[in-house]
């Protein structure tokens, strides 16, 4: 095995010379899909005339196609090069990551998705807000929203200003704002249906790369994965073994928590549901895209190992610590610059389409939740709402480029996961219980959104992720990394204890009413 391994190792060496230059090839494809993409944005643009489609695409795009846009939506960077990068660095701890992103669809496919698309418009504060009090609701989940598509907007933006940098060779700052620029253009012109149709593209071109990537690393092997794994724990011994990324049981529980229920807290996926005719588009759109979703974790996981082995971790480190640029080495590895260069700029539109996702929720939340029905009290009409959206949307990128800054070095799929810890906590508890729970008030749903949102911030906040790897303290105080074990009960208890002790009769009155609707759509 170690004469096999050995016949690679210098090959690699010779190729990380060459990363972080100027890369013609490389650029070639990256240039192709932003022309594409802007070229879709045109086309979009004309399309775009009423707030319906800028956040719904006037809820025209059948199920295959919005399985496509959500598979698009789900597999971001954190997926692609977060979870190779952590099982490059890590082994087998990375499968916590693909596995934790997809057992989440099913409660989403059984619990969320018809009933979100029967009772909804825009946001899911929708569906919270349909028999309590509106205001104090919205204000409550567009707080949650905003949290959560923060941190997972940190995810996007690292990943892609080291992708940028690897590129061209810019610095890394340059980088994101670059991307920030790119993304803002488009989503500002193009709302959700330029959205839907760069991930759509962009979920085949994912695919794609993947399983071409995953065929290649196979065949150094004779497409025995037996013999990957064996190749990996004879170059690394003890990658084969759990304990390395997340060594504490209470963290493992914790980040499989809320990786299982922040999927059914997500902003910008729950709001894809609206971009459908009915809830049997709703459903079909959940099911297919569980399936594309699956296939794409196993394959992640054979590039992790295979960048383990062929690139090595020594110089996946040397491009950055956080791990995230493993799998484009991988591939200028197996196929020099243009392979590099067509998997770059699948990554790239990977980004670009997760983060125009991103802030077209945020937007909703900011202008359809806050600024319509809150300020304006739904008295806002079709300009006004259109204005706000935008000016929403520039907030956003303007906030995605500074975190993206910030947070230089982190990995992605690491930080997705915080992500998720606060949808689970913010949005999801609240979003099933006022779907299921006939005794639950209005301000029970807001002080659940609330401290799930606020304990999970504070936690992480005191965790090691903050206090030790960003301000280099020498401990923490709060000890896990993922504060999804505390702040996940926490935001139900919160919820149940105050509709025990508050009564709301127009509440438990309009809950018939809702279960009508959500299980035959009117």
């Amino acid at each position: 095995m170690h004469e096999f391994l050995s016949l690679y190792l210098p090959l690699a060496e010779v190729d990380i010379k060459s990363l972080g230059h100027f890369n013609p090839l490389a650029i070639f494809f990256f240039v192709v899909f932003v022309t594409i993409s802007l070229g879709i944005t045109y086309w979009s643009a004309k399309l775009t005339k009423s707030t319906s489609h800028f956040y719904t695409a006037g809820g025209n795009i059948s199920g295959l196609q919005n399985s496509l846009a959500l598979a698009g939506d789900f597999m971001s960077a954190a997926s692609f090069l977060g979870i190779a990068g952590l099982v490059a660095l890590n082994g087998f701890d990375g499968l916590i990551y693909s596995i934790g992103f997809l057992v989440g669809w099913p409660i989403l496919m059984f619990l969320i998705a018809e009933p979100l698309r029967n009772l909804g418009k825009y946001t899911f504060a929708d569906v919270v807000a349909y028999r309590l009090r509106q205001k104090p609701v919205r204000i409550a989940a567009a707080i949650g929203s905003l949290a959560v598509i923060s941190f997972y907007l940190i995810a996007q933006m690292v990943g892609a200003g080291e992708l940028i940098e690897l590129l061209f060779g810019f610095e890394y700052e340059l980088a994101v704002v670059i991307v920030g620029g790119v993304m803002m253009a488009y989503v500002i012109f193009g709302g959700m249906i330029a959205t839907t149709w760069v991930q759509i593209i962009k979920a085949i071109l994912l695919l794609s790369a993947t399983v071409l990537l995953a065929i290649l690393v196979l065949a150094q092997f004779h497409f025995s994965p037996t013999a990957l794994f064996a190749a990996a724990a004879d170059k690394y011994p003890g990658v084969l073994a759990p304990g390395k990324q997340v060594s504490d049981p209470f963290d493992a529980i914790s980040l499989g928590m809320s990786l299982m229920f922040g999927t059914a807290g997500l902003p910008h996926i729950l709001m894809r549901f609206y971009t459908v005719p009915d809830s049997k588009a709703a459903r079909n759109s959940v099911a297919y895209a569980t399936g594309l979703i699956g296939a794409f974790y196993l394959l992640t996981f054979i590039l992790g190992f295979g960048a383990m082995v062929l690139v090595g971790q020594d110089a996946i480190k040397q491009i950055g610590s956080g791990g995230n640029m493993a799998a484009p080495m991988l591939a200028q590895f197996l196929g020099g610059d243009a392979f590099l260069g067509f998997i770059a700029a699948v990554s790239f539109a990977t980004i670009l389409a997760v983060v125009a996702g991103l802030t077209l929720s945020g937007a909703a939340a900011l202008s359809h939740d806050l600024w319509v029905n809150v300020v304006r009290s739904g008295h806002a009409d079709e300009t006004e709402q259109f204005k706000v959206a935008r000016f929403a949307t520039a907030f956003l990128g303007a906030l995605a480029i500074l975190l993206g800054i910030l947070f230089k070095g982190q990995n992605v799929a690491y930080m997705v996961g915080l992500a998720f810890a606060i949808a689970a906590s913010a949005n999801f508890p609240a979003l099933l219980l006022s779907m299921l729970w006939k005794r639950l008030t209005t301000n029970a749903a807001v002080a659940s959104m609330l401290v799930g949102t606020f304990s999970s911030l504070l936690l992480i906040y005191f965790s090691p992720t903050i206090q030790v790897t960003i301000l280099k303290h020498a401990s923490a105080p709060f000890p896990l990394k993922n504060p999804g074990l505390i702040s996940i009960p926490l935001a139900f208890l919160v919820a149940i204890v105050i509709s025990w002790l508050t009564h709301e009769s127009s509440s438990q009155q309009r809950f018939v009413e809702m279960e009508n609707r959500i299980h035959f759509g009117s």
